[in-house]
């Protein structure tokens, strides 16, 4: 059963557009928890303002579910997010993550945490930041 709940999150995810956003809707429960590097929220109204935020601030988003998995207590997808950001001249950006993902009593999710790597995939795209971080990761790394 969770593993058919879960086909059907993934697929909406698939072909999620702004005008469609009703559809993610409705598979979320009233107090679904979202959790991302950059939110974290309780209410399906506010996850949706999440994604509609999404389309606003991007041109051509899109996910591709990469592999899914129906554990005991949680599902996981693995997924590639891509499209262009409007604020940094449409600049193409790849997200690859992975969605810790919970379903209620009623099959509705409960609960979405997304675990992404914002620093390299996101904040290391900008130009000041990014010489930055990869100056942070250096010093993380041990010497050879």
């Amino acid at each position: 059963m969770a593993e058919d709940r879960l086909a059907a999150y993934a697929r909406c995810y698939e072909t999620l557009t702004e005008q469609n956003l009703g559809a993610l809707a409705a598979l979320l429960a009233e107090n679904v928890r979202f959790r991302d590097p950059f939110s974290d929220v309780t209410g399906r109204g506010k996850v949706i303002a999440i994604f509609r935020h999404m389309f606003e601030a991007m041109d051509a988003p899109a996910f591709e579910v990469l592999d899914r998995v129906s554990g005991e207590r949680a599902c996981y997808l693995k997924w590639r997010m891509t499209g262009r950001v409007k604020a940094a001249g449409d600049r193409e950006i790849e997200i690859v993550g992975l969605s810790e993902i919970e379903f209620d009593d009623d099959g509705l999710v409960s609960s979405h945490i997304d675990h992404w790597d914002a620093a390299s995939q996101v904040f290391g795209l900008v130009p000041v930041l990014g010489p930055v971080l990869r100056w942070l990761g250096r010093r993380f790394t041990p010497a050879e």
